[in-house]
């Protein structure tokens, strides 16, 4: 049977790398993969993932309406497809996590979620709450703290590099907006 599988990391971990690598294995054996990114993410190209050390691959970009299971199932019926991937998974709605777990229990097609577990502040991105509670495996990617330990925490941070508290859930950058803390760190920078 098919799972629903939820990859989660800190900012700057090879979410989008670790994504594109398993995409590719399926492609070297023959496999037809449909790949999704938010349509929000524009760092790079509309409608493609790109890693940080350059890997990309074009995939169809959604939206908070897009109805995913739709645009799988219209796709599958052209040629199997054997595996669904999403970056930008912290971006979709509880509606749509709903819809991945539908692919993978109903229409036995595994589906390979990739995102933030908590924003700046944090709180729960809404996609990455639903992927929590649904998610047949969650796999943790890791990432280091300046210190060494394991960052967990996304630190926001102005132009001079002090760190932001407040402001909108989702600010679209890289490293020059966050920066991956373990929790003592993250805290410490956010303290007064």
């Amino acid at each position: 049977m098919a799972k629903l599988y939820f990859y989660y990391a800190s900012m700057n971990a090879g979410k989008s790398t670790n994504l594109l690598q398993a995409d590719f294995n399926y492609r070297e054996r023959g496999m037809r993969t449909m790949l999704f990114t938010a349509a929000i993410d524009d760092r790079f190209a509309y409608g493609t993932i790109t890693s940080r050390i350059g890997l990309s691959q074009t995939a169809t970009p959604f939206h908070v309406t897009t109805d995913i299971e739709r645009c799988v199932l219209d796709r599958h019926a052209e040629g199997a497809i054997a595996c669904v991937f999403v970056d930008e998974a912290q971006f979709l709605t509880a509606t749509q996590v709903d819809q991945l777990a539908r692919l993978a229990d109903v229409h036995n097609i595994p589906v390979l979620a990739y995102g933030l577990r908590t924003d700046f502040r944090a709180a729960l991105f809404e996609g990455s709450a639903r992927l929590l509670a649904l998610a047949d495996a969650l796999i943790e990617i890791k990432s280091v703290c300046m210190c060494g330990r394991k960052a967990t925490m996304n630190l926001r941070v102005d132009e001079d590099g002090r760190a932001i508290a407040e402001g909108r859930q989702t600010e679209i950058g890289g490293n020059e907006r966050y920066v991956a803390l373990c929790r003592r760190h993250f805290c410490e920078a956010l303290a007064p």
